[in-house]
């Protein structure tokens, strides 16, 4: 499985941005999806996840601002960040688990001024 993932940036206090990631592979409807985040100095840490039924888990800190979403005609899925934060800068990854075995994207910046 290959994950791409694009649409980070630089973006104000309170602004938006959408994340999307594409994978490679027939059986994408299958897949967990999930987007993690790393900011410098810090751990990996789960931003959002979907699964192949559309449930959907978030973080505290994102709860009510960040938005997953998956499209399985497209093998994409999407993180819709609202209402963004200084804290919420970090390289941002896509990651699939198909079969307990987890892939991961490339990370894309996302870069959230004061």
């Amino acid at each position: 499985v290959q994950l791409q993932a694009c649409g980070g940036g630089l973006v104000q206090a309170g602004g938006s941005l959408r994340l999307s990631c594409a994978a490679s592979g027939s059986t994408f409807s299958r897949y967990y999806m999930a987007w993690y985040r790393q900011a410098p100095g810090k751990q990996r840490e789960l931003v959002a996840g979907v699964s192949r039924y559309g449930v959907t888990v978030y973080a505290d800190s994102v709860k009510g601002r960040f938005t997953i979403s998956r499209d399985n005609a497209k093998k994409t899925v999407y993180l819709q960040m609202n209402s963004l934060k200084p804290e919420d800068t970090a390289v941002y990854y896509c990651n699939a688990v198909d079969y307990g075995k987890p892939y991961w994207g490339q990370g894309t910046q996302v870069t959230v001024s004061s």
